[in-house]
């Protein structure tokens, strides 16, 4: 098929004589392990690797997949790259497509790949990009008590100008530590109308003008739901197959088990040592790496499973297992369905409400990864309604263009380290992920509240998540944020937190973001602050870091230049105090915001005595 901006290829099917043409071969099958088919193209400015594409201000050229099943790739050669999609034999071979297109320049090449989408039903990629959701700031629930706590924790993100939401599954299902409980997905007795009540609280969101957006670990099954115990579901997945060479009683005092096939590089990560056998898991110890094969320090029934006689030559294996928190979750097989069966129950609760999505665990599948990574994401993304606006994940193939519409977040760090690690990942991602015309998440943030003790901690402060929001906006990319509802009722700053993180949403959201501010903003080693004029308009100004007393007081301090005056804007980080300034009254004025009202303050001698609380703007014609 062609079309205006791209050309698809389908491999139809091979020619193959199926006529007896040798007494003693009968050919059925083709042949074929693989089959290819590429396109030499030259070296542009930009080159999407995800995307698989060569692109700059004239001309963009890639090579598509058309469903997940074709391998996507590139090779590199001097001065070009060859672009290619394969067929992979136990993938799909007959009916796989791919599709070439070629525009002039990146939104000429974005109105093809969009004009694909629709023509063959894949997820709206494209439609995603342009949607001004993508770039919004997300305020992401956490440890909060729903639907309780659903009107509070609207008013904080109202404060904060946020219009996205985010949701995890433990808000609405029954949950445990490490994902246990993944896949039973029963609601939770919070909600004793089930989906009613889910419906309810997203409807007060919406009503404040927010969409909700639902984070699932779509891959993952618990290894205390009803998958695994009493009697595990033969379609968790395994990572190797093992026959049994001697049967199992139905006792429990068996201590080994011997198979036919070598056991060499068995997994030995303790929570992972686990064998399924028909419906009973089994903890092992150690093995034989010669024969007899064997798996040693045996225990029956692992994880509450029944434990049941087992016959020589019944297969089974090593249960694919999480390595991730302290494990407790398993995988489901791809290749069964199962993933269809958890999807489904997932999606109950998306089409509650919700808008969009958060694939997390998306690496928690079979090889080949680069077919299961995005073919699961599918499977769930086809049960969703409405189809989500955007999503994110936690990990990436070439067809999760379609349908993840930015990089994935990083995790959570501490307010410490926070800007430097900054620098150190999402800064440093961003002008890749642009290649492949996405947007990367500077997130995940976390709202720490400020302790004190023998370990004191500083908390999340406003000049963090200030210098977080303009490098962010320097890529015009978004933010997640992890919103604990106890953080935020203890930390005495929250308001003014939130207050910046408002301004920078709404000079992105209303178009007041000037261009000539990207370049300053792209130079991480400079810090930015945004204040509003007497004008309600906005403009940016460099500022640096003030040291207050011996550097050890929890004021924090910025300077800054503007109109001829010299400004300092500071705060107490954890409570109240107050500053001793050598200033003379004469030449300061203080005020609670920059074009705000005027703030009283004492004069003793030479010096003055201002209060130290919430943010304040300092102005003097000292230099």
């Amino acid at each position: 098929k062609t079309t205006p901006g791209y050309a698809v290829f389908t491999l139809d099917d091979f020619p193959v004589d199926r006529k007896p043409t040798y007494d003693y071969l009968r050919m059925d099958l083709p042949p074929v392990v693989s089959f290819r088919i590429q396109l030499p193209v030259k070296n542009r400015a930009n080159f999407g690797d995800w995307l698989n594409a060569s692109w700059d201000a004239k001309a963009a050229v890639g090579v598509i997949g058309t469903s997940p099943h074709t391998d996507i790739d590139h090779e590199t050669r001097a001065g070009a790259k060859i672009l290619y999609a394969e067929a992979t034999a136990g993938v799909k071979l007959r009916g796989a497509g791919v599709a070439l297109l070629a525009a002039p320049g990146r939104e000429a090449f974005l109105d093809a790949m969009d004009a694909l989408e629709m023509d063959f039903g894949l997820p709206r990629g494209v439609k995603s990009r342009r949607s001004p959701d993508v770039r919004e700031a997300i305020f992401h629930v956490c440890a909060a008590s729903l639907p309780a706590d659903i009107d509070e924790l609207i008013s904080y993100a109202t404060k904060g100008g946020f219009k996205l939401m985010t949701f995890s599954y433990g808000d609405v299902f029954k949950s445990s530590a490490s994902w246990g409980l993944c896949g039973d997905y029963d609601w939770k007795d919070s909600y004793p109308n089930g989906e009613a009540d889910v419906k309810a609280m997203l409807a007060k969101v919406k009503a404040a003008g927010i969409k909700a957006g639902f984070h699932t670990l779509h891959s993952h099954i618990g290894l205390q739901s009803r998958y695994v115990t009493p009697v595990a579901d033969p379609r968790l997945n395994k990572t190797r197959r093992f026959t049994l060479a001697a049967p199992l009683s139905a006792a429990t005092n068996d201590t080994e088990i011997t198979v036919y096939e070598p056991t060499a590089d068995a997994v030995m990560y303790a929570p992972c040592r686990i064998l399924q056998f028909g419906g009973e898991l089994v903890s092992y110890e150690s093995y034989t790496a010669a024969p007899p094969y064997k798996f040693l320090g045996v225990k029956r029934g692992a994880h509450k499973t029944r434990v049941a006689a087992h016959p020589k030559g019944e297969v089974g294996g090593i249960l694919d297992v999480s390595e991730f928190g302290t494990p407790m979750s398993c995988y489901a097989d791809q290749n069964t369905d199962l993933p269809d069966e958890v999807s489904a129950k997932i999606a109950r609760a998306y089409n509650c409400g919700f808008e969009y999505v958060y694939l997390d665990g998306s690496e928690g599948v079979n090889r080949p990864f680069n077919y299961h990574v995005a073919n699961a994401q599918l499977r769930y993304w086809k049960l969703l309604t409405p189809e989500p606006s955007f999503g994110e994940g936690a990990a990436k193939t070439h067809f999760g263009w379609h349908m993840l519409a930015g990089a994935n977040a990083f995790d959570t760090f501490p307010p410490e380290v926070f800007k430097a690690k900054l620098r150190e990942f999402p800064f440093k991602q961003a002008p890749i992920t642009r290649q492949d015309m996405s947007r990367v998440d500077f997130g995940w943030w976390y709202f720490y509240s400020p302790s004190g003790g023998a370990r004191p901690r500083v908390g999340t402060q406003a000049d963090m998540w200030e210098y977080g929001a303009s490098v962010a906006a320097a890529w015009d990319c978004a933010i997640s944020i992890l919103m604990p509802a106890s953080a935020l009722k203890q930390h005495p700053r929250a308001d003014d937190i939130l207050e910046m993180m408002r301004r920078w949403g709404d000079c992105r959201r209303r178009g007041l973001f000037k261009d000539e501010w990207r370049p300053r903003l792209k130079d991480y080693a400079q810090e930015h602050h945004l204040v509003v004029d007497a004008k309600g308009d906005y403009d940016l100004v460099d500022y640096w870091p003030l040291a207050v007393g011996n550097g050890q007081t929890p004021v924090r301090a910025f300077v800054f230049a503007k109109d001829g005056a010299t400004w300092v804007v500071y705060w107490h980080g954890s409570g109240e105090g107050r500053l001793r300034l050598p200033i003379a009254a004469g030449a300061a004025s203080l005020y609670d915001d920059f074009a705000g009202n005027a703030v009283a303050f004492e004069q003793d001698g030479v010096s003055i005595v201002v209060p130290a609380t919430k943010r304040l703007y300092l102005k003097t014609t000292l230099a």
